[in-house]
């Protein structure tokens, strides 16, 4: 029997469906193997949605077919946090939300989603602070927002995975680790995302400091990987138009390698911290964007996502974590055999 701990593999469904049908979606998961995913487009009825948006008609058929392909809901892949923190015009075309009303519309419908499908999970981010200003001024403010966010989420439940991103405040490992400590809930956990990081032209040693400085406070992953570009003069800014170099987990300069060799040592405690939330266990969650990824998502088609997974499963299998994919057994317990 293996004594290596095991996590469970996940996917952004839409980065696989050309359609962005849930049909497409629920098929092209249920081939690769996988039983999780997190919905972020959809279309249920003709007519591709955010998942914030499906109506109770359409979050009802996709329960059912959830149920119809043996497919659960890891997540809800929320925008919530991707927004100006500061009503201030920097030059860019985030928005702005009055807080209160954003907590009473969008992180409200972000929690009825959770609910509604079946997961203790929401991603989130951690504002845009005014371009051209240091994040790190922003902090306060930010954790002020994220506080009142975890809180409405800890009373509907569920809990909020705050993802590192560029540009925003929680924009690398140590920012977003800072913020975990100041909300200090056990609602909020943050998500690690190296391509995320590499993008920012960080080499794999910075990427792992990075993961490091987050470490104690990671709840999950998303695993997408970032070949740096050398003819990008960095600004300090990254230009989410231009990101062309996302590449399976195998390959690029996150160095995920190391960083699931060391994760490995923590595996075991963190699925039980995650199995006391109510969480199933700890997600490896493909989000690759291997044709191309923009602010709001991203797109591999079927073929990069099964490439992403086969990629991520040898990089696992090397440093002896395990996972499980649909094997006969599967079929065979699902059909009653």
């Amino acid at each position: 029997m293996s004594q290596n701990p095991k996590v469970i593999l996940s996917a952004f469904a839409d980065e696989g469906a050309v359609s962005k049908t849930a049909i497409e979606q629920m098929a092209t998961l249920s081939a690769l193997g996988l039983e999780y995913y997190s919905p972020r487009f959809v279309d249920v009825s003709g007519e591709v949605k955010n998942v914030m948006a499906l109506t109770k008609q359409e979050i009802k058929k996709l329960n059912k077919l959830h149920a119809d392909y043996g497919m659960h809901v890891t997540s809800i892949g929320s925008p919530i946090g991707k927004v100006k923190l500061l009503d201030v015009d920097d030059g860019s075309h985030n928005k702005f939300v009055p807080f209160k009303k954003y907590l009473a519309t969008d992180v409200k419908t972000a929690i009825d989603r959770a609910n509604q499908l079946d997961t203790k999970l929401i991603r989130g981010f951690s504002f845009y602070h005014p371009a051209g200003t240091d994040p790190a001024e922003h902090v306060d403010q930010a954790v002020d927002q994220l506080a009142q966010i975890v809180e409405a989420c800890a009373a509907g439940g569920v809990i909020f995975g705050l993802e590192v991103e560029a540009n925003l405040i929680g924009q690398n490992g140590r920012l977003l680790a800072e913020l975990s400590r100041k909300v200090n809930s056990p609602h909020m956990v943050c998500i690690f995302d190296g391509g995320n990081l590499a993008c920012q032209n960080l080499t794999p040693v910075e990427c792992f400091d990075e993961y490091e400085a987050m470490r104690k406070h990671i709840g999950w992953m998303h695993i997408k990987d970032y070949a740096v570009d050398p003819t990008l003069s960095w600004t300090g800014v990254v230009d989410e138009e231009r990101l062309k170099n996302f590449v399976p987990a195998n390959v690029g300069d996150t160095g995920h390698e190391a960083i699931l060799r060391d994760f490995r040592a923590h595996v075991t405690k963190l699925d039980k911290k995650m199995k006391k939330l109510g969480v199933p266990g700890v997600f490896l969650e493909l989000e690759p964007h291997l044709k191309g990824g923009g602010q709001f998502g991203g797109f591999s088609g079927p073929d990069g996502l099964g490439v992403a997974c086969r990629g991520l499963c040898s990089v696992l299998d090397y440093v002896g974590i395990d996972y499980d994919l649909r094997g006969f057994e599967h079929i065979r317990t699902a059909r009653g055999f």
